[in-house]
This record gives structure tokens, C-alpha cells and sequence, in this order.
């Protein structure tokens, strides 16, 4: 309860443009649930090896996009990505879809109470992308962008994110 508090208490200072709330905590699904494991190795902005009980396993941030290797950006948004989860212990969890074309696992991704699918797009290094019919988290994604859009945070100062587009 006082984790969901926290997150809605965060929203609202993020609608009044005020400043706070460092380290994005998001109380749903953030409960025990969810496979545990270390992530191994950061793949880039929105993609981590994690080794779960001996086996490592590819997993790709549901609700968050961020840019490709050749885009404006990319670095910075590694490096954000490295800083919320390099060498972690991280929680794993999923949404509807198990995988996706490339057997990537699609979760949610905690390191202790924060949400680093939602703390990349907060920061303004990922953009929120609906991947139907995987939607938890889209409509306070959705307020983060607006906020770190606003703010100018991250990468939003490039315009990588400017494509019209927020479902794939």
C-alpha cells in the first residue's frame, strides 16, 4: 500500500511539474511475484541478459523503447540502463505475452521497489511503446514521457522520439 502511494504520490508531483521522486517506485506487480535472478550483462537501453537459476536468459523491457544502435543517443541511453541494473539482483515480471518473435523474454523489470522500464522513460531515455496486449503500466508511462518531453530530460532534446508513433 505505501509503495502504491508512493507511485501515485510521484504521478502527481510529475503532473504539477515539481521536482522529486527520484527512483520511480510502481507498487502494482511490484509485490513478491516474478522470477529473481542477476542480470549478466546489458545488452543496450532496453534489453539484459539475466541469469535465472543457472540459465541465461535474454529479456526485453515491456512498455519502453529506446534508441538503436545508430540513432542519437544511443550511448546515453545504455549508460542509464547500466546505472539502474548492471551487476543487479532483479525481479522479472510478466505482463500478458511470455516472449516475443525473438524468445526474448518481455517482463517489467525491478531492482528492489524501482521499476526500471518506468525510470528509463521518467529519465527521458526510453519512450513509452504499447506492445498490445501488454499494457500495465502504458497510461503512467505515458505521464513520464510527458513530464521528461516537457523538461527536456534525456534524450528528448534530440527528437529521437518525435515518430508520431507510440504502439507497435
Amino acid at each position: 500500500m505505501r509503495k502504491t502511494m508512493l507511485a501515485v504520490g510521484c504521478a502527481l508531483v510529475g503532473v504539477m511539474g515539481l521536482a522529486g521522486c527520484e527512483g520511480l517506485v510502481v507498487g502494482e506487480g511490484g509485490g513478491g511475484s516474478g522470477e529473481v535472478g542477476r542480470v549478466t550483462r546489458v545488452i543496450d537501453g532496453d534489453t539484459i541478459d539475466v541469469d535465472l537459476d543457472g540459465e541465461i536468459v535474454r529479456v526485453r523491457y515491456l512498455g519502453a523503447n529506446t534508441p538503436e544502435r545508430d540513432e542519437p543517443c544511443y550511448s546515453d541511453a545504455v549508460r542509464a540502463n547500466r546505472e539502474l541494473v548492471e551487476g543487479e539482483t532483479v525481479r522479472l515480471v510478466m505482463d500478458t505475452t511470455d516472449t516475443d518473435r525473438f524468445d526474448r523474454l518481455l517482463r517489467y523489470v525491478y531492482v528492489g521497489d524501482t521499476l526500471v522500464n518506468g525510470e528509463l522513460v521518467r529519465q527521458g531515455f526510453a519512450e513509452v511503446v504499447l506492445y498490445e496486449p501488454d499494457g500495465r503500466f502504458y497510461e503512467t508511462f505515458l505521464q513520464y514521457e510527458r513530464d521528461a518531453r516537457r523538461n527536456r530530460l534525456g534524450c528528448h532534446p534530440t527528437g529521437i522520439f518525435e515518430d508520431g508513433s507510440d504502439r507497435r
